[in-house]
């Protein structure tokens, strides 16, 4: 099943033209997505079997379905792009920003026992709220699943395009121009700098606390295999992943009221 609420703006047409681009790189065999970022990111879900998973900013929506394959039994991946596989059975797809969950079509009341934001938290509108919507979806057990682009790669990237320092771009706050050659060299995507304390301080707003943090890196043996990648890695650091649940309550207020 397939919902759309995207309109025709810019985010919708530059995502649409970038998602077949993205998911090419994605499937190809060196794709540090396939050799650490997923293998990664689904040990941190762990059994998946009979659970509620949401997929925001999916993609094509392949992984929100390999989960569905493993056992997951209600499966809803969201977004902007609107260029899906087939939904297979206990997959629902839903065209839509993910800015906040909660006013995408059949959304109401609906509560799941993971949340993705796998490399997509970035592009919301307003950060924390689109967390506290999504820890308000969440189950008594259930956690988001966040991943981000470590912060010291686009500074580094930036300081070598530009002829600076590290430390001048990472504390940077202007947005920033950026072409992702592996995807579509044609297209330009605006990013906004963030650094370890712009991420952890909106999780603290958010009202959600830090249960594990990975920076997952190639093993021994698939680095020999793919020097280059290990070569990007070395240079650029890779990726966070946070797994973060909503602070506990107490009588109706957050622990640290």
């Amino acid at each position: 099943m397939t919902h759309s609420t995207a309109d025709s703006g810019d985010s919708s047409r530059t995502w649409e033209q970038l998602s077949t681009g993205f998911e090419q790189a994605r499937a190809r065999e060196d794709s540090l997505d396939r050799l650490v970022e997923w293998p990664a990111q689904r040990e941190l879900l762990g059994d998946v079997t009979g659970l509620a998973v949401l997929d925001a900013g999916c993609g094509n929506g392949a992984k929100v379905a390999q989960l569905a394959d493993e056992g997951a039994a209600a499966c809803v991946g969201v977004d902007i792009s609107g260029n899906f596989i087939a939904p297979p059975p206990g997959v629902e797809f839903i065209q839509g920003d993910l800015s906040d969950l909660s006013v995408l079509p059949g959304m109401t009341g609906r509560r799941f026992d993971r949340v993705l934001f796998l490399q997509s938290f970035g592009y919301a509108t307003d950060p924390v709220h689109a967390l506290r919507v999504a820890a308000s979806m969440l189950t008594d057990a259930g956690f988001i699943l966040l991943t981000r682009t470590q912060p010291v790669r686009y500074a580094i990237e930036r300081a070598e395009q530009n002829g600076t320092s590290l430390g001048q771009e990472y504390f940077a706050t202007e947005s920033f121009a950026d072409r992702h050659a592996n995807w579509d060299e044609n297209v330009t995507l605006t990013k906004r700098p963030y650094t370890m304390s712009d991420l952890l301080n909106t999780f603290s707003a958010a009202e959600l606390w830090i249960e594990t943090t990975v920076e997952p890196q190639l093993s021994a043996e698939v680095a020999q295999r793919y020097p280059h990648k290990q070569a990007v890695l070395a240079k650029y650091l890779g990726i966070l992943m946070f797994k973060l649940r909503p602070l506990p309550r107490v009588s109706g207020l957050r622990t640290n009221d």
